[in-house]
């Protein structure tokens, strides 16, 4: 396991390399098999590290303690969520003493940071709910009056609330940047009823994140959701739709607080924000080119970072 130091707080987890098979990574998290269950159901470890990426680049620091910040939110949100209903999701448990694979020595790097999984097959469709006017909706409409092709009321100001979320489906790239797309693309490539269900469950999510987030102090203005096909014990992808990954954290998500609102500019964000500027200034002087590898951060900026998740976890009684 790949860990460092940053200044005077935690151990920073930039990799996992654990003796179980199927290791496979994302940007932010790795994964791997674990013994199927009684019933022969498979199972995966998925573990926050502490990993930050931006601009579809991972960048060469680890941000000490913000897997475990990621990991705490998704499961706050997957316990609220899975009460009404709307949608089952992957999570089994999180308690790494309850994972006899794990040596005793990786018990306390990983407490907090894992999740154990149901297996699933992937849904290629970034599932995004937007409901504010902000990022690249934003600039659109500016332009054409639009946010993802979804004609706009004329008028709106930067971090308004849009007549009523709307849904904004993007392709999922193995490499370099997603790409919106339209709802009758997105059928062509899983099919329309898949397509339907997605956009339903995506929409009602929202709705219900924001309604519950609201009560907290805090604007859910855009999240993204990702789904998948739960595995029958061979391996074979079934009808049972899961939601899947993470979950409303500010990777995921554009968090901004509620006194903040309404005011016609965009809301300070509790989201990857103070990084994304960092880094574009870092372009705008022409000192990268946002590609591999990233510059290294300092650690004011990872502070503004980590603090920003932590403001949301607070809010909502996450951490």
């Amino acid at each position: 396991m790949n860990v460092s130091v940053l200044s005077t707080r935690e151990v920073a987890i930039s990799s996992t390399n654990l003796a179980l098979p199927g290791r496979r990574t994302g940007k932010v998290r790795d994964l791997y098999e674990l013994p199927p269950d009684l019933d022969g159901g498979r199972r995966l470890l998925v573990i926050a590290t502490d990993r930050v990426s931006a601009f579809d680049v991972v960048l060469p620091e680890a941000a000490p303690g913000k897997g475990r910040l990621l990991t705490q939110i998704s499961l706050w949100w997957f316990r609220r969520l899975r009460r009404l209903g709307i949608v089952p999701d992957h999570v089994i448990h999180a308690d790494v003493d309850a994972v006899p694979q794990l040596r005793p020595e990786d018990r306390p790097l990983l407490r907090d940071r894992i999740m154990v999984c149901r297996a699933a097959k992937v849904v290629p469709i970034e599932c995004v709910a937007r409901g504010f006017l902000a990022g690249s909706a934003l600039a659109e409409y500016r332009r054409h009056g639009t946010a993802c092709g979804v004609r706009l009321p004329a008028g709106l100001r930067p971090g308004d609330a849009f007549p009523e979320p709307i849904f904004t489906p993007a392709t999922k790239a193995a490499e370099g940047h997603d790409e919106n797309i339209s709802f009758e693309r997105g059928a062509e490539v899983v099919g329309e009823p898949l397509m339907r269900a997605l956009r339903d469950r995506t929409l009602r999510l929202y709705a219900a994140a924001r309604e519950i987030a609201a009560a907290k102090g805090l604007v859910l203005a855009d999240t993204k959701f990702e789904f998948g096909l739960a595995l029958d014990p061979s391996g074979r992808p079934t009808e049972e739709l899961l939601l899947v990954d993470e979950i409303l954290t500010p990777d995921s998500s554009r968090w901004w607080p509620a006194e903040e609102l309404g005011k016609g500019v965009i809301p300070r964000g509790f989201d990857k924000q103070p990084l994304r500027d960092w880094l574009q200034s870092e372009v705008d002087a022409g000192r990268w080119d946002k590609t591999p590898p990233g510059p290294a951060v300092p650690e004011v900026v990872q502070t503004a970072l980590l603090d920003a998740y932590a403001e949301v976890g607070r809010r909502l009684g996450a951490i």
